[in-house]
């Protein structure tokens, strides 16, 4: 039987990324993929003045950090994401979990648990 695989997408504040990084790190996890977001939740924007003209944004700027688990249980990472995020304030962000069915490391052709662990850098 195999393990099961998840998909944990978070996304997060700009100024939180180092420390969600950090406290991912130091419950195992190996690698994540960091992206660029926008986007808004119950907030829906907000309003600035740019040089004297009212400007109404719609979206927030926002980093996802994505990461899939298998050894490591998702709650352990659910726990420090939350840890790492949360200031009490509108826009913390979310933190969404999906099961994954297969994974394969490119370099190596290795799949599901393998192609998570046993890290070896290239070169």
């Amino acid at each position: 039987m195999k393990d099961e695989m998840y998909l944990v997408s978070i996304t997060a504040r700009h100024d939180k990324v180092a420390e969600l990084r950090d406290a991912l790190y130091a419950i195992g996890v190996l690698g994540i993929t960091v992206s660029s977001a926008e986007g808004h939740g119950a907030q829906m924007g907000y309003e600035m003045q740019y040089r004297g003209v009212r400007r109404v944004s719609h979206s927030y700027a926002k980093t996802l950090v994505e990461t899939v688990v298998c050894e490591i249980p998702v709650d352990d990472v659910i726990k420090a994401a939350v840890g790492a995020l949360k200031t009490e304030e509108a826009g913390d962000g979310k933190i969404s979990v999906e099961r994954v069915s297969r994974v394969i490391r490119v370099r190596t052709g290795e799949e599901d648990l393998a192609a998570l662990t046993n890290y070896e850098p290239a070169g």
